[in-house]
């Protein structure tokens, strides 16, 4: 009798504690962001200063990774809990496109928040003779890593163009640290960098060399077909030596997790970027174009029902 009462209160204990230590077990957010010199990058680290606050015992970290693509490959996997995505890229990963890298449908994403718009920047030097896009025939190009989301705009925009990754002279996949600095060594004669206005690699690029921004017309825009894609402008001065206005295109950017990550945690990571966007300007002037008005607004993906319970607490959800 006395021995089956020590082995109860054994159980027991031991269940109590199994039950205590699951309690305090470490909650892990890993922000997957792009390439040190893009914006997603130092956002992530300022979400994870954000996040930090509301979830104290929570361990961040942000890891650079090669953007859009990899991102959602990743979340698919469980192998991050917050993502930075192009809203084309997070299309196709829905539908599982196996030509952008995605094998079959990536049905776990969740959306968190649409977020600000990238604008792609077609740049070319100055000495290469490219005006338009119609020059950069016979040249040498980088189309961004690949099969990242802005490897994807390349391809799209060419081929609203009647062009395709055969008509150049050489091209190269590669982010945009790297083809920046290959711009600047004149080993490139053009790059697309799909980002926010003001991104650090342009400015590094306008600053080492005189550069041309390659305008793309609003009908060009349009013959892309996909409603991600939008008609836009960089306006003048955004850049060294670029005095007047480019039109361009426009591609918003999200935010995604995965069905994994708990209600709690989404609701408190929406909420307190929600109401601490002044922060994340702060890291980036790219985020002082999202708008907590239109953070519920438009994605492909559904939302994770953590962010649409802040959503339609906030009013910001009909």
């Amino acid at each position: 009798m006395k021995l089956r009462k020590q082995l109860r209160s054994l159980i027991v204990a031991s269940t109590l504690a199994i039950g205590a230590s699951a309690g305090q077990a470490a909650e892990f957010i890993n922000v997957l962001t792009g390439g040190t010199s893009g914006v997603y990058y130092p956002l992530g680290v300022s979400l994870t200063q954000i996040y930090g606050k509301v979830l104290p015992d929570a361990k961040m970290s942000v890891q650079a990774t090669k953007a859009s693509a990899e991102n959602l490959n990743l979340l698919q996997a469980g192998k991050g809990e917050i993502a930075f995505t192009l809203g084309d890229t997070l299309s196709e990963a829905w539908k599982g496109n196996p030509e952008v890298g995605f094998k079959a449908p990536l049905n776990k994403l969740r959306t968190v928040a649409a977020i600000y718009p990238n604008y792609i920047h077609f740049l070319a030097s100055a000495d290469s003779g490219i005006k338009s896009l119609a020059d950069l025939k016979g040249k040498r190009v980088s189309v961004g890593a690949p099969k990242s989301g802005t490897e994807l705009n390349s391809r799209d925009i060419l081929k609203a163009v009647g062009m395709g990754y055969q008509d150049f002279a050489k091209v190269e996949y590669l982010g945009y640290s790297e083809s920046v600095e290959l711009m600047k060594n004149r080993q490139l004669d053009a790059t697309l960098l799909s980002s926010g206005l003001g991104v650090a690699a342009v400015r590094d690029l306008a600053t080492a060399l005189k550069i041309v921004v390659i305008p793309i017309p609003a009908e060009v825009v349009a013959k892309i077909g996909d409603a991600a894609y939008q008609s836009g402008t960089i306006p003048a001065n955004t850049y060294n030596g670029q005095t007047t206005d480019v039109n361009t295109v426009l591609v918003p950017n999200y935010l995604v997790t995965h069905a994994g990550v708990s209600e709690d945690m989404v609701y408190k990571m929406t909420k307190s970027m929600a109401e601490n966007l002044d922060t994340m300007a702060t890291a980036h002037a790219a985020a002082k174009a999202i708008k907590k008005e239109r953070m519920a607004n438009g994605s492909p993906v559904p939302l994770h029902p953590g962010a649409e319970k802040y959503y339609r607490e906030a009013g910001l959800l009909k």
